[in-house]
């Protein structure tokens, strides 16, 4: 449990940044920091549970199209979180399409990087 708090921590760093650089992504709730870290909630509970069999489910399509559909894999895990905080919450993070999405699963993977790298330290 103490490692799932660590690592919903770490993702809410990295979607406030990420929500603070893209001006596609916005952050639904009074304060803020709330629809991120709702919004962070539901990625890591998508990344620890589902994400996982779906990677490998899709592994051969994966090969075929040259990676280009995990990009679609995260833009989905990124709406489905985004969708279930705002419906179960009132509180989230918008996003504004495909191509924010993708800009900003890259600066989660990021910002998550070296987040996990300096507490690790």
């Amino acid at each position: 449990m103490k490692g799932f708090l660590i690592r919903w921590a770490i993702l809410t760093i990295a979607a406030g940044v990420m929500v603070v650089l893209l001006p596609g992504m916005h952050a639904v709730g009074a304060p803020p920091i709330l629809g991120v870290a709702a919004f962070s909630l539901f990625m890591a509970l998508l990344n620890a549970s589902i994400k996982p069999v779906v990677q490998m489910l899709a592994l051969p399509f994966s090969i075929l199209t040259f990676g280009l559909l995990a990009l679609v894999i995260n833009w989905l895990f990124m709406e489905l979180a985004s969708w279930l905080a705002l419906s179960l919450f009132g509180v989230g993070v918008t996003i504004d399409g495909f191509l924010w999405a993708v800009l900003g699963s890259l600066i989660m993977s990021i910002v998550s990087g070296i987040v996990s790298a300096a507490f690790s330290s």
